[in-house]
């Protein structure tokens, strides 16, 4: 039998933090799990932090023999921890993954020092001998491939082991992180996926609606789903709550026997996602698809197809090129007036930046195309405003310039949910600081998805 438990890490929860009152439904709920684990008499915990080392590219696995922290940077230095690693099992984690085309291992540990992700559930589960695993921004079958791998490491040393996923859902419930309708829709779901005991629905959560819910536990949850790979799992419900605008889960997840694999499902779910998107894509986008992929399987733009629609070869404009991976940006770069001939040359010319220039990113490979979502904005001409009150950000782009220095940002943004803030990110992408004057302007845009 294999257990596992979802659990938050709100800091406040743990005496001397907070006075032992708040979220009282939560502390129940955890001092429940950590009746159920003593039973347990477990060897191992398997924890898993949002908060850890974290590469967008890599899971980290905590090295060396033992580690410690404590609540010092909350005001609390005397609740403290002392841990032991399970080096045994993490070599085994890291080398069935290595096996397995998973890139995962002990590299880049900037700081060994426990982090709250762990200490919080450490506060009320008594776990000295424990492995440490981080999150990747890798893609949510990656992270389901990499729970198989850890499940396969316990099931190779015979450990008896519980796996802890720690993680808050969405921090955009209405506190000091705003509010968005991608965090109702995104805590909703992954409730009602629990309570159902549907691993598969879990896993086929809508990226877009995880990464503007900015929730910081689903990839710690998708983890532990790919443990339980293969078994027939009852999950349960212990409590959710979210009084301080983010929102808290426990619950419990069960073995209960064997059954098939969900990963060819979970493959083909994903792949199906992408084929919808990919056939509803209008000519603009498509134009940006087959010109990246080009580019990235021979370095050559593509030609210019003859069969465009006539609004794309007749007229110029400023277009900017986005490109997303699992929901996030892998890269958009653009124009804001037009540098060439007409706006299907524009969508060519901005792509290949895109998925090559773009300074954030290392240029997009081959084996990363067919994840990729493709976004292509043609931009109207600006005009000059007075002041920010003339924007509004699900209408306007912003425009922000301050001497030689111009800074630019899309309407209608995930995640972007105020002017002040439209205007403080185009200010930061001009390299403009808050105590220099500038002046704004606004345009519109026609968006092709």
């Amino acid at each position: 039998m294999l257990k596992g438990y979802l659990v938050p890490h709100p800091p406040l929860i743990v005496n001397g933090v907070g006075d032992g009152t708040e979220i009282p439904k939560t502390r129940a709920a955890y001092e429940r799990i950590g009746t159920e684990i003593k039973k347990y008499n477990h060897d191992v915990a398997v924890i898993i932090s949002p908060h850890s080392v974290l590469y967008a590219d890599y899971f980290h696995i905590s090295p060396s023999e033992t580690a410690s922290g404590s609540f010092a940077r909350f005001g609390c230095p005397q609740a403290k921890f002392d841990v032991t690693y399970d080096v045994e099992l993490a070599a085994k984690i890291a080398d069935i993954s290595e096996q397995n085309g998973i890139p995962a291992g002990f590299l880049g540990e900037r700081d060994k020092t426990l982090d709250h992700g762990v200490m919080v559930p450490l506060s009320f589960i008594k776990c000295d001998n424990i492995v440490r695993v981080s999150l990747s921004g890798l893609s949510f079958v990656e992270q389901y491939r990499f729970g198989m791998c850890v499940k396969q490491a316990i099931d190779t040393l015979g450990r008896k082991a519980v796996i802890i996923a720690s993680g808050d859902m969405s921090h955009k419930l209405g506190g000091s992180y705003g509010f968005s309708e991608y965090g109702v829709l995104h805590d909703k779901y992954v409730r009602e996926s629990i309570e159902q005991s549907d691993i598969r629905r879990v896993m086929s959560i809508d990226p877009k609606v995880a990464e503007n819910a900015a929730e910081c536990g689903l990839r710690s949850i998708m983890i532990m789903c790919g443990v339980f790979d293969g078994l027939s799992v009852k999950s349960e419900v212990l409590h959710y709550e979210a009084p301080f605008g983010v929102g808290y889960l426990t619950a419990a997840f069960t073995a209960e026997g064997k059954t098939d694999s969900l990963l060819p499902l979970i493959i083909s779910d994903k792949n199906a996602r992408l084929r919808a998107v990919r056939d509803g894509e209008d000519a603009y986008v498509k134009l940006a698809r087959a010109n990246v992929e080009n580019y990235v399987k021979t370095g050559n733009a593509i030609a210019l197809p003859k069969d465009l629609p006539a609004d794309m070869l007749n007229a110029r404009a400023g277009v900017f090129v986005s490109i997303k991976k699992n929901g996030g940006l892998r890269g958009c770069v653009g124009t804001i007036a037009p540098t060439c001939e007409n706006i299907a040359a524009e969508i060519i010319q901005n792509g290949l930046s895109s998925c090559s220039r773009d300074s954030r990113f290392s240029p997009i490979t081959p084996d990363e195309l067919n994840d990729l979502t493709y976004s292509v904005d043609v931009l109207n001409a600006s005009e000059p405003i007075s002041d920010k009150s003339q924007l509004d950000v699900k209408k306007y782009g912003v425009i922000v310039t301050s001497g030689g220095k111009r800074g630019l940002l899309l309407p209608n943004l995930d995640g972007v949910d105020n002017i002040d803030e439209q205007i403080k990110i185009a200010m930061q992408k001009g390299g403009i600081k808050p105590t220099e004057d500038y002046q704004l302007e606004r345009f519109e845009v026609v968006r092709h998805k």
